[in-house]
């Protein structure tokens, strides 16, 4: 494995109780310096790390935290802290740690190598696509990754976005301001970042526009530099709004969309832009494309049930179906229209299924 650059950060400890942060002898420290092969030397009201570049990134990233939390006069647990990501206990996953986060509900970390793999891309990708089945954390660890980079000072802003498909992108008849209109559908984000950061610093970050939230309709015309965007529901965008988010990314911009393909809620006639863009980008080197499997699930244990009951109905009327191009035979065969046409056709296209009743 390549050597890591050195790197040196100073973290200000001003404000936090020296005992409660280092620990009794220096328990805390000792330990981290332990765990991910950094030194931590603390002198008046100032640590600094040293070490490799990606082992005092993370270990920055959990002092910093720390020191917020006794700061705001929390009770801090040090045992969360300083067990929740060892290099040595990644299994191969070197980027298991790199978006090391401390939230107000513990630490962020990875419960499946899929999602080992997705943080690392992640971290080495500008653009990572997250495909797959709810529940698997995409949206989740993406706004993990992005307010560790804010945090990181990696970018200067968030930016976060997803399409309004239940009010078809007329967002003008719904009452109140542009923020009021969006917020139904940007919840599941909401969520995600109350767990992540303080109630008061979350105001106060969207006051200044570090934190902002928008319509995807909404991003057209727009370049974003030094930002880390997270486009959510991906697969309820036509083709036409994916291209036109992806080619919104600016300097210094990272890009995670989010999707699954199996809850697509657009017009029948419409392809979805998450289905097309895995076709047509699968090639570029630079872009990754991470796939989840219901093995991934990390929500109550039946929601993984419930993906499989799902995905093998569809597997069982798919085996009904007849091959293509074949002519009906008089005997009970159905024809309806075909669901999703292909790119370019605007009628609906006929389609014949054999022993399926019209109101199946």
């Amino acid at each position: 494995m390549k050597d890591q650059p050195r790197l040196s950060h100073r973290i200000s400890t001003q404000g936090a109780d020296p005992l409660s942060l280092y620990g009794h002898n220096d328990a805390n420290l000792v330990a981290l310096e332990s765990r991910y092969g950094v030194r931590l030397t603390a002198r008046g009201d100032t640590i600094r790390v040293d070490g490799p570049s990606g082992a005092v990134k993370a270990v920055s990233a959990l002092v910093e935290e720390m020191i917020s939390c006794l700061r705001r006069g929390d009770d801090l647990d040090a045992t969360d802290y300083l067990n929740g990501f060892s290099p040595s206990a990644t299994d191969g996953h070197e980027g298991e740690h790199k978006a090391a986060l401390v939230t107000k509900k513990g630490l962020v970390k990875p419960r499946s190598p899929r999602q080992a793999d997705y943080i690392a891309a992640i971290s080495d990708y500008d653009i990572v696509f997250g495909v797959g089945p709810a529940g698997t954390g995409k949206t989740y660890l993406a706004v993990a990754c992005a307010v560790a980079a804010l945090k990181r000072r990696e970018v200067g802003r968030i930016i976060l976005t997803r399409p309004a498909v239940e009010a078809g992108e007329n967002l003008g008849f719904l009452p109140g301001d542009i923020q009021d209109k969006v917020d139904p559908y940007l919840r599941p984000l909401y969520d995600a970042l109350r767990d992540m950061v303080p109630g008061d610093q979350l105001g106060q970050l969207m006051e200044v526009g570090t934190l902002e939230i928008a319509p995807l309709a909404f991003m057209r015309g727009r370049t974003l530099n030094n930002a880390f965007v997270i486009l959510d529901e991906a697969q309820n965008t036509s083709i036409a709004q994916m291209k036109m988010f992806l080619t919104r990314l600016g300097a210094n911009s990272r890009a995670v969309i989010t999707g699954d393909v199996t809850q697509v809620d657009l017009p029948i006639a419409a392809e979805s832009g998450l289905i097309h863009v895995q076709r047509i980008l699968e090639h570029i080197e630079a872009i990754k494309f991470i796939s989840f499997t219901e093995q991934d699930v990390v929500r109550h244990q039946l929601v993984q049930s419930i993906i499989n009951a799902y995905d093998t109905h569809k597997a069982n009327i798919q085996e009904e179906l007849p091959l293509a191009g074949s002519e009906p035979n008089g005997e009970g065969n159905v024809t309806v229209a075909s669901s999703r046409p292909a790119s370019g056709e605007t009628e609906s296209t006929p389609t014949q299924l054999t022993g399926v009743h019209a109101d199946s």
